[in-house]
């Protein structure tokens, strides 16, 4: 059925024009007339002067939770708005992984829901996502870690989720390039989630856009927020380089800019900004067939579709905002990388970024109401924001539709700092640069 038609500037209706449904028979069409059917994945119009609710930042949590309010909960009057174009932040800015093998039983339960939203996800959106389930490998190196892996894996099997075992034979047969027996971390064995693995993190970003913007959300690109306009207790609307677009909700989804967007609105969030690096090497053959995550270096690898192996490590531990990073956690990653997988010396590497992340106190993320009406926070995802995507979104429009939280995010809320009941997932107390 076809979305409602919405208001354009003028106030006169502006029907929305679908960029069509993917399909083997449609590209076979189009290859026939020439391709001139297609349409723009998703539309550019102009800011109208008000809107049921407003998103800020047009990232994966961002996009999501506009998709779901009208996929889900039939709110179509939402606007995102972007501050450049699409896909730039940190979905576009990250090493792509996703899983859901946690230790907190309700942060399994979050990041569980999330995963089984992404293997529905293609069908869903009507876009190839590249989601690709190879497995998760966790390796471990002492007995002191193999029994913290194993209550873990216990954690996850209690809760349905799927979690195996590994010895170091399974271990050299899913990685024949591990140097098992190195001098710095031997390992000994691993854990496996099989259903975790990677999705293409443009995709996710094109995806949800196209089809958020086909049930009628206005995504508004090369729109920054300058402030937020407030009334009182409660949000009215926010300031752009583009003017003022009223709203009766806001929904921050900014990442690293959490605790900047909220100062606007003169409220201080517990979150850090810190850089993550991410790097990419020249195209292989295949020679990794899983996610590897060596647990004694705080290094993570994957090999793309292009051949790439895209790999990571730790937070630079400095506060900034800047999308780069420095030479020594590049050299901490480095020294990880061919300790574990010897070859990796003679390989090149061809580029390096950095994400912004807004590191929490407790390393949990937060979906929840503010002291201020009207404004809903979706933030403080530390490591976590991508393979959240799907449930972050899903959450945060629940929220916002039914004003209360979704039962499996309802851990998440902003009070839980004040209260004491912080999710600590590490066991490592209130210190953002050790989460």
């Amino acid at each position: 059925m076809s979305p409602e038609p919405i208001p354009s500037p003028s106030g006169s209706p502006a029907p929305v024009r679908s960029s069509g449904r993917y399909s083997l028979w449609r590209l076979l069409a189009e290859g026939l007339r020439g391709q001139q059917g297609w349409r723009p994945a998703w539309r550019k119009p102009h800011p109208r002067p008000a809107y049921q609710v407003v998103i800020v930042g047009g990232g994966g949590h961002g996009l999501a939770t506009a998709f779901y309010l009208a996929h889900e909960f039939g709110i179509r009057d939402v606007a995102v708005i972007e501050r450049g174009p699409l896909g730039l932040g940190n979905v576009g800015r990250n090493t792509t992984i996703v899983r859901s093998n946690y230790f907190q039983p309700p942060n399994i339960r979050f990041y569980e829901y999330s995963l089984k939203l992404w293997e529905g996800l293609e069908h869903t959106l009507n876009f190839n996502a590249m989601v690709s389930q190879r497995g998760t490998l966790n390796l471990f190196h002492t007995e002191a870690q193999r029994d913290l892996f194993t209550r873990r894996a216990n954690q996850m099997r209690l809760l349905g989720v799927d979690a195996v075992a590994v010895d170091r034979d399974e271990v050299r047969r899913l990685v024949p390039l591990a140097d098992l027996d190195n001098g710095r971390y031997p390992v000994l064995g691993g854990f496996l989630q099989p259903r975790g693995g990677t999705v293409r993190h443009d995709a996710v970003a094109w995806g949800y856009a196209r089809a958020a913007s086909n049930l009628g959300v206005d995504i508004i690109e090369h729109c920054e927020v300058t402030g937020i306009r407030r009334d009182g207790g409660r949000v009215t609307g926010v300031e752009t380089t583009r003017g003022f677009i009223g709203a009766e909700t806001v929904c921050l989804a900014v990442a690293g800019s959490s605790s900047r967007l909220a100062a606007q609105a003169g409220l201080k969030l517990p979150i850090e900004s810190h850089v993550l690096q991410a790097f990419v090497s020249e195209a292989l053959k295949p020679v990794l067939d899983v996610v590897l995550t060596y647990g004694a270096g705080h290094f993570y690898v994957s090999q793309s579709d292009k051949g790439g192996l895209v790999f990571g490590g730790a937070i630079d531990g400095y506060n900034t905002y800047g999308q780069r990073g420095a030479l020594p956690m590049a050299e901490e990653v480095t020294a990880a990388a061919v300790t574990l997988l010897p070859a990796l010396a003679r390989v090149k590497v061809l580029r390096q970024w950095g994400g912004v992340m807004d590191m929490s106190m407790d390393g949990s993320p937060i979906i929840s109401h503010t002291p201020l009406a009207g404004l809903i926070l979706n933030g403080g995802w530390c490591y976590g924001g991508f393979k959240a995507i799907p449930a972050g979104g899903m959450c945060t429009a629940h929220l916002i539709a039914r004003d209360t939280p979704h039962p499996v995010a309802a851990h998440l809320d902003l009070e839980r700092f004040a209260a004491g009941r912080t999710i600590d997932e590490r066991g490592v107390g209130p210190f953002p640069y050790l989460h």
